[in-house]
This record gives structure tokens, C-alpha cells and sequence, in this order.
């Protein structure tokens, strides 16, 4: 086994060779120095936490032993500017410390590998490098893909200029955004530079500084020679410089003139730092199973703490014996407070480990003025304007909301001049302009990493997904990145959004699984997330107002618009009853009929209670119209999918002895099971039975109705739970 590179640092620094000749030169001493004990601080907390585990105290295992070199990006930026890290950026994160007074890396690394409450950042919930004092926003990313999130912080910086938005960090600040060689290849991160490109190429502010620490393998798997530097320097519009990690000078001097270059010029740049990685993986990853000892034993040779050391030694700033002795004095600093920390307070109560993304928080109302309104719907207001279908009153829920919301933006594939795929989105660039409503790149993953940088600078963004299919590209942008901010930032940070999806099944003639889609399993399973689904005109916009009020408290939201619902106008034949007037905005709690979790009910019926959303509210009505002569129903519209509205399902669900619950998604892993499991947990005594569709994707045509759910399955299902 090779020595330990603790052993290997003070082995060498013992003997290190006598120089002959003049001091080298190097042009800031002092910063140098900085420089040198920001690394010796990371390498000791590396060394500090591995302690700790042998103790049975720390859980986190990912370090950054051989990537201090990126102390020198933090030195190049000021403390104002908000970074984004890599799990590799411990040199960076002590030398961000070390800028802003009173502030200590030591116990910030410490406490958040014991999870402990006092953690500044997740208050235990997670080791992540973030303290909101440092303008360092906490990511879990193990695969780049914060990047989407970064270049959205960006995007929003060099567009809030010209808006009404004041973002929480100062306008010409630089947004830094740290990875690793083998997360550059992901799809994340190929599609952050892709959209960075994109909009260099167009001439559009984007103040990024992408920072590639390049150790040269993924885990086991080494990076091909020479791929990362091809490949990071090959996108046009973004400025591309290389620094070695065992050239302190350089490296310090390339990092200042990168980071200023875009602060000054607002385009974005990448550096990529050439770095090593020491003590394995992570945990109990051995590397000598996929790495030779002479490989290992090699890369001690490229210790960025020893090449720092190294150049102090030879400009005659430190002799080997002081540089020793300031290691070993960071090493006794840190083992201290390791010490003096150790046993420390951890979680223990689930509702108090949830609560960051359970917690409500104070709202406020907005609303525009009359004359805004009449300026913005040209003077012919819709609530003036007669019955307006589901497509029809979304599209004035939006107009309202951007006339309240001045931070509001609306974006989207096609949303723009076309007004989207079904004209939802028709009127709004022409009454709001392109700097509020704008058309982006066909980049799932891109759309809702712009809605998560721009919440945290300060707007509200309503992205659109074009069909609820293509949300599966980049549902991890709102499961890895949205819905987890506040839970490990122990909500002090927070990105609030209404993300709009068009989906459900039953569209004619267009139809096929891309366009169909009746799964929404992905979103119900995302501790936090809020999932509304509007089945008529009289209820939508409410609807859309309660998901703005809720991401204005930070919370993330999901509005999830029934497609085949966009143009119905009618329940039967010519009578008009899918539209509706449309109600302007009022003052809460005027639409509490739309609050998160309340329901709606149509009907009084007392032989069965239908309980469905979206389509199935249509569907279901259709059905109970049909039964009507020998059966009374009542159809109860859930609204929300997550979190359910249990109180007032089982409130409704106590007065009826036959409950079926009508749900358009799959047998398996949709909605009713959990309807049911609810309806069963509170005690309910009736019987119930649920139809659904079938466990199959959607197909082209006529033979889609053969997998879906119909009036016809859901009469046959009421008769049968009735007879």
C-alpha cells in the first residue's frame, strides 16, 4: 500500500532540498500565503472528518484531498458572488470563509459532516458546502446538475437590468459554478454549456464561470487523454482558459484575469483546472482495486498543497520548517474543534426534518390595478367578455398574473410570438414583451434550470412544458434541484416556481404517447412538491392564483392543464357547460374555494360519490347524467394531486356508502391507489372500488380507447358497486 498522503506531505516537507541561488520572485506574497492556508484548512477537515468516521461520528466521505487548487477561483471573485459547488470544492468554500469575517469554514465542514443541527446550512439534514453569509447556495449534485440551475442564475442576473427586479445580489456580479471531468459529460451539463453557448451566440448577458476540476477519472473510470479539454473548448462564445493546479502562480493569475473578464463583459467563460484526487472515491471506495500503486504514488507528485508549499519555499516566503509548522498548526487547529464538536445534536423528529418544505409562510396579495388591467386585456376585460373555454381562461389567469406580478416571467418551447401549441399562451409577448415572456431553446432540462436560477434571483418564473411526456427529459431538475433547495438549505434559500405542463390523454387526431400521456407518478412522490389539476374554465384560474400565491412562498408547483380540456365546450351536445364566466382576481381569501386542499363537488346525489380529477370531472359527469334516472351521484374534483386533500376527501367520503374513485391514470402507480389507501387510513366504512385505465402506454388512434378509461367503464363500475 502506498504511505498515506498526510505521511507524504510532512515526509517531504521534512526533506525538502536545500535551493541554490537568488529567491524566486512571486508577485503577492500575502495572497499567496492566503492561498496556502486555505488549502492546508480543506486537507486537514478532508483528514479531520476521516477521524471522525473511525469514531463513528461522521457520515459524509466525499472529499476534496487534491483539489484545494480551486481555493484560487474563490480568491479570483468576490464574497458577493453567488457560487455553486462542486462536492470537490472544499479549498474553494475555506478561502470564500476566509473573505468575509467572522466566518469559519472549520466548523461550517465540521458540523455539516456530523449532521449536526447546528450545521449553518441544512441544520443537519445534509453535508453540503453552504452558508447563505457566503453567498454559497447548496447543491447535492453528484452529476452536474446544478449547472441548469447555474445558468438560469445567470441568465436572470444579465436580464434583471431591465425589469422591475431586484435580485439579492449585487447586478454586476459573477455566478461561479464548480464540476467535475466526469460529470461534463452528463446530459446536465452538456445542456447548461449548450444553452450558454446559446445565448453567447446571440449576444446575450450571461455572467457564468463554468470551473471543470478535471482529476482525470469518474469514480473508477478514467477520463480519455485529452477528451475534457477538446471537448470543454470546443463551445462557441464561451471563453475557454486551462490552469494546472501544481502552478499556484498561474493558476492564481488565469482565475482573476477569467473571472474578470466576465464580470466585465457579461459572457460566460470556463476554466479548467487540472487537478488530482487523493484517498479515494469516497466511503469505503479501496482504489488500489482499479488503481496501480505506482498510478497513486505518481499523483503525489501533482499535491497542489505541496506545489503551493513549494513555491513559498522558493521565493524565500516560508523556509520547509515554517511551512511544516503552519500544517501542522492547521492540522492541530482543526482537530480541536473536530474534537470539541464531536457528539454533537442530530435530527429526530420527522415533522421537524420536514418542515422546511411543509412550512407555509406569509403571503401577499397582488393584485394589479384597474387601469393596468384595462391597459394590458386592451380594454376588453374577460370577465366581460362571456363563457371562456379551459384554454381561454388560463391564457387571462396569465395575463393577470404578470399584470399583478411584476417579477413574473413566462417561458417556454413555442410560447412566444406562436402563443404555444394550443394558443394558451397567445396575446402575452404582445401585451408584455420579450423580456417576460420569451420562447426557449428545445431543452427540457434548460426551461426549468432558468426557472431555478431565476427564482433565486428574485423573479417568478412560469415555465411551460410543451406535453407532460416530455417533463421525463428533466424531472430531475425538479426532484434533485427544485424541491430540495429549501429542505438542505433549511430553507433559507428557496426557488419558488408554477411550472405549466399540458398533458392527460384523450386528444383526437394527434394523439400517440408522446402526446397522451396519463402517468403523473414521477411528480406525486416529491416531498414538497405541489401538483394542481384544473378539469373546468370556473376553476382554473383560482387555481393558477393559489399555485402563484404558494411559489411566492417558495414553494415549488406543478400545474398540469388537461389538453383534451383546452377547447371543450361543451358536457352534452350544444349545452355549453365546459365554459365558463371567467372572475378576476380579488383580494384573499375571496377564492378559498380554490385553496390547497379544498375540492370541488358537483351534484347532490347520495348512491354514489365519484371521486376523479382533470378529464375524469368530465368524464364522470357524463356518466352520472346517464345513470341519473335509476342512480344519484355526486362527482367530487380532488384539484389537488400532491399533497392530496385528505381532511375534505374524508369529510365528503363520510357521507356516502359507496365511494368509486374514477382515475384516468394507470392501474398501477396511479393516483387511486393513494386515493384509496387515504379513504381506508381514515376510518372510511363504505365500500369502495376504483376504475382506471389500463397498465399500457397510449396508442396511435382508435385503439387508444381501448386503454383508456370511458363513461362507459365508469357506468359499468357504478351499476356493479350499487346492485
Amino acid at each position: 500500500m502506498p504511505e498515506s498522503i498526510d505521511d507524504h506531505v510532512v515526509r517531504r516537507l521534512r526533506g525538502w532540498p536545500a535551493r541554490p541561488g537568488a529567491p524566486t520572485s512571486v508577485p503577492d506574497p500575502e495572497t499567496l500565503l492566503a492561498y496556502f492556508d486555505a488549502q492546508l484548512q480543506s486537507r486537514h477537515l478532508d483528514l479531520a472528518i476521516r477521524w471522525l468516521q473511525t469514531q463513528g461520528e461522521a457520515f459524509y466521505t466525499i472529499g476534496s484531498a487534491g483539489h484545494e487548487s480551486n481555493a484560487a477561483v474563490a480568491m479570483a471573485l468576490r464574497p458577493s458572488d453567488p457560487a455553486l459547488l462542486h462536492y470537490r470544492s472544499g479549498g474553494f468554500y475555506a478561502a470564500r470563509a476566509g473573505q468575509v469575517a467572522g466566518s469559519t469554514a472549520i466548523d461550517d465542514v465540521l458540523n455539516g459532516a456530523l449532521a449536526s443541527t447546528s450545521d449553518p446550512i441544512s441544520g443537519g439534514r445534509h453535508k453540503v458546502f453552504g452558508n447563505a453569509a457566503l453567498n454559497v447556495i447548496p447543491q447535492t449534485s453528484t452529476i452536474g446538475s446544478h449547472l441548469p440551475r447555474a445558468f438560469g442564475l445567470a441568465f436572470a442576473l444579465g436580464r434583471a437590468p431591465r425589469s422591475e427586479v431586484v435580485p439579492p445580489w449585487p447586478l454586476d456580479s459573477v455566478v461561479v459554478c464548480s464540476f467535475g471531468d466526469a460529470s461534463a459529460n452528463h446530459s446536465t451539463a452538456v445542456g447548461a454549456l449548450n444553452a450558454s453557448a446559446y445565448c453567447a451566440h446571440q449576444g446575450a448577458p450571461l455572467p457564468i464561470l463554468y470551473v471543470c476540476e478535471d482529476n482525470g477519472i469518474g469514480i473508477s473510470t478514467k477520463s480519455p487523454a485529452g477528451w475534457v479539454e477538446r471537448s470543454l473548448s470546443s463551445w462557441p462564445g464561451i471563453d475557454y482558459a486551462a490552469a494546472d493546479g501544481t502552478d499556484p502562480v498561474e493558476l492564481l493569475a488565469t482565475a482573476a484575469r477569467l473571472a474578470d473578464r466576465v464580470r466585465a463583459e457579461r459572457r460566460p467563460a470556463i476554466l479548467h483546472l487540472r487537478t488530482v484526487r487523493f484517498m479515494g472515491h469516497a466511503g469505503s471506495d479501496a482504489e488500489i482495486a482499479y488503481r496501480s500503486q505506482r498510478e497513486i504514488e505518481d499523483d503525489y507528485a501533482r499535491d497542489p498543497v505541496l506545489a503551493t508549499a513549494g513555491v513559498l519555499i522558493d521565493a524565500g516566503v516560508l523556509t520547509p520548517e515554517s511551512a511544516l509548522a503552519r500544517y501542522d498548526d492547521a492540522r492541530a487547529t482543526v482537530m480541536q474543534r473536530a474534537k470539541a464538536l464531536a457528539g454533537a445534536r442530530r435530527l429526530d423528529d420527522p415533522e421537524l426534518i420536514a418542515e422546511p418544505i411543509t412550512a407555509r409562510r406569509a403571503r401577499r396579495d397582488m393584485l394589479a390595478t384597474a387601469e393596468r388591467r384595462q391597459a394590458v386585456f386592451g380594454g376588453r376585460l374577460p370577465e366581460d367578455e362571456g363563457p371562456l373555454s379551459l384554454a381561454q381562461s388560463v391564457n387571462a389567469a396569465l395575463k393577470d398574473a404578470l399584470a399583478a406580478h411584476p417579477e413574473a416571467l413566462v417561458f417556454g418551447e413555442d410560447i412566444g410570438r406562436k402563443g404555444g401549441v394550443y394558443g394558451v399562451t397567445r396575446g402575452l409577448r404582445k401585451a408584455y414583451g420579450a423580456n417576460r415572456v420569451f420562447d426557449t431553446l428545445l431543452d427540457e432540462q434548460t426551461i426549468l434550470g432558468t426557472a431555478l436560477g431565476s427564482a433565486l434571483a428574485g423573479f417568478l418564473p412560469i415555465p411551460e412544458i410543451q406535453y407532460l411526456a416530455y417533463l421525463h427529459n428533466a424531472e430531475d431538475q425538479l426532484r434533485g434541484e427544485a424541491a430540495t433547495l429549501r429542505f438542505f438549505s433549511n430553507g433559507q434559500y428557496q426557488n419558488g416556481m408554477v411550472v405549466r405542463v399540458a398533458g392527460l390523454a384523450y386528444q383526437k387526431g394527434f394523439g400517440g404517447h408522446f402526446h397522451n400521456d396519463n402517468s403523473v407518478a414521477v411528480l406525486r412522490d416529491i416531498p414538497g412538491l405541489i401538483l394542481a389539476v384544473p378539469s373546468h374554465p370556473a376553476n382554473a384560474p383560482q387555481l393558477l392564483r393559489e399555485c402563484l400565491a404558494l411559489a411566492g412562498e417558495g414553494r415549488v408547483c406543478v400545474y398540469l392543464e388537461p389538453i383534451a380540456l383546452y377547447h371543450q365546450r361543451d358536457l352534452q351536445d350544444g349545452d355549453g357547460a365546459w365554459t365558463g364566466a371567467y372572475t378576476p382576481p380579488a383580494a384573499w381569501p375571496a377564492e378559498s374555494s380554490a385553496e390547497l386542499g379544498r375540492v370541488r363537488t358537483y351534484g347532490e346525489g347520495r348512491d354514489v360519490l365519484l371521486v376523479t380529477f382533470g378529464n375524469g370531472v368530465r368524464l364522470s359527469l357524463r356518466a352520472a347524467a346517464e345513470l341519473a334516472p335509476t342512480i344519484a351521484c355526486t362527482v367530487l374534483d380532488l384539484q389537488w394531486l400532491s399533497p392530496l386533500p385528505h381532511e375534505e376527501l374524508l369529510r365528503t367520503a363520510a357521507g356516502f356508502d359507496r365511494v368509486v374513485v374514477v382515475d384516468e391514470t394507470r392501474r398501477s402507480g396511479g393516483v387511486s391507489e393513494s386515493i384509496i389507501t387515504a379513504l381506508v387510513d381514515g376510518g372510511h366504512t363504505g365500500r369502495i372500488v376504483r376504475v382506471t385505465s389500463a397498465d399500457s402506454f397510449i396508442p396511435l388512434g382508435p385503439a387508444a380507447d381501448h386503454v383508456l378509461l370511458s363513461e362507459g367503464l365508469i357506468s359499468e363500475v357504478v351499476r356493479r358497486i350499487v346492485d
